[in-house]
């Protein structure tokens, strides 16, 4: 599948939804490609360089996503959410002469369908707390506090955690595997504060 890339300084992953403001012509000519040919692109997490640079190295792993809505924000600028489909790995990327990236990408597996396991049970909490946020809630996302994916991925995106970590966590394939980490990661966040 060859796809738009736009490389990101944050994650969404299935299920998962993030507003974006569009304003290079490079984004605004994707985001009519996409609307015209009912497709969506990838969001990758930046290894290097800026949102709005013309160069930027990113990851490899990111996330299909299909455009939900958009509308004209009141600074003038075009708004768009978008949906998180799958997980899938950039085979190969380059970039068009108007600046924007694309690539050859491929699907990776579906994870499996776990259960949240009762030793991770402070998880949905803090994922429940994280979504009384009104800018969270405002993102209308549906969240099965039970399936470890969903939970997962959630507090991947939302937690305040650096880029590495955050990349580290998404090309993770094992929902329990990403639980754990996380785990220790509020465990980590919870001792320096």
């Amino acid at each position: 599948m060859n796809v738009p890339l736009f490389p990101l300084n944050s994650v969404v992953l299935p299920g998962g939804r993030i507003p974006l403001q569009l304003f290079e012509p490079r984004y605004l000519d994707m985001l009519t490609q996409c609307l015209k040919e009912d497709r969506g692109f990838v969001v990758v997490l930046l290894r290097d360089g800026a949102e709005t640079g013309k160069v930027a190295a990113f990851y490899d792993i990111g996330t299909y996503v299909r455009i939900i809505d958009f509308k004209q924000l009141d600074n003038g600028l075009l708004g768009i959410t978008v949906e998180g489909q799958s997980k899938v790995s950039v085979v190969r990327s380059w970039q068009q002469e108007d600046g924007l990236n694309v690539g050859d990408v491929e699907c990776l597996l579906a994870e499996d369908l776990l259960t949240v396991p009762t030793r991770y049970a402070e998880l949905p909490s803090v994922l429940r707390a994280l979504f009384r946020h009104p800018v969270i809630r405002d993102l209308g996302m549906e969240v099965d506090y039970e399936d470890a994916r969903d939970v997962g991925w959630r507090l991947t995106e939302l937690l305040p955690l650096d880029k590495q970590e955050k990349q580290r966590l998404v090309e993770l394939q094992n929902p329990l595997e990403r639980l754990d980490r996380l785990n220790d990661l509020l465990e980590a966040l919870e001792e320096n504060n």
